[in-house]
Formats: structure tokens, sequence, C-alpha cells
């Protein structure tokens, strides 16, 4: 390998550039970065869920709320009627102890309580619909779950 160091001979000036010091510091840049990258992310190995929209059996206890709001007006519909916030909470306790009298009483074996299943409007805020959810817990219910509309073709059937 050759190397020259002054002008070339007809006079004019080296304009070729030695890459070979770029190249070998890149090289070692490249080795550093990979060497400390992965010490540097660290992260707890998670198994995330996959999520595919199932489509949900209604049974007849369930509760269905439909919440629409803007701005500071919040409207909570409990099928079809409306109420307000102590209304919420009171239909909603009587909807629980209802249900578990009919299956037998709170020591009953087996006992399913109902869910409660709300369906938000996509502009409604989500104070009016936190709301909700913590008025149907404080009132006793542990499943409160959102009803959405997936896109066309996610859906699976549901299972039996």
């Amino acid at each position: 390998m050759a190397m020259s160091a002054g002008p070339t001979e007809d006079g004019a000036p080296l304009s070729d550039i030695n890459t070979t010091p770029l190249v070998d510091v890149m090289l070692v840049l490249l080795i550093i970065f990979l060497i400390t990258v992965p010490a540097a992310i660290q992260s707890i190995p998670v198994q995330l869920p996959k999520v595919v929209f199932e489509p949900t059996v209604t049974k007849p206890e369930n509760v269905s709320l439909s919440i629409r709001g803007s701005g500071d007006n919040c409207e909570i519909y409990w099928g079809k009627t409306q109420v307000n916030a102590q209304e919420l909470i009171d239909r909603a306790v009587v909807k629980l102890k209802a249900e578990i009298d009919k299956q037998g009483g709170p020591n009953a074996a087996g006992l399913e309580l109902p869910e409660a299943h709300i369906r938000g409007d996509s502009n409604t805020p989500y104070r009016c619909i936190g709301g909700a959810i913590y008025q149907m817990q404080r009132a006793g219910f542990a499943r409160v779950g959102f009803i959405s509309e997936p896109a066309p073709g996610t859906a699976r059937p549901p299972r039996l």
C-alpha cells in the first residue's frame, strides 16, 4: 500500500482524502454502541396481551349505561332513562341487592354478580365516564366494562 505525501507530478495539490482513519473511528464507535446500548436499555420482560375484540354476551341482569357530555354537562342514561349521580348510585345499590337476594343471599355458593357496561360517546370528557365508573364501583359493582364499536372485520365470535 503506497501513500503520497506531497504534490502530484504535474504540480497540482493532492485532492484525495484518506478515509481509512474515518472508517476506523466509525467502526470503533459502532462497537462501543453495540456493547453499551443493551446495558443502557433495562426492561423487565412482560408478556402483553394480544388484543382482539370479542363480542360481549349481554345478560339481562347487567346494567347498561350510556354517557355523553360536553364542557361541564354530563348526561348519564340508565337504559333509556336519564339519571343524575345520586340516582345512579341509588339504582345501582337497589339492582345489586335485588340480584344478590334473587341468587340466595350474600352467602350463596356460585354467586354471579351483574356487570356494568358503559357506552361512552367519543367526545365525552373523561371526568364524566370516570365519575360513572366510580359511582358504580362505590355501589358494589366489581366488574365495570366498556362497550365499543370495533373496526369492521376485527371481531371474532364469542367463546361459549
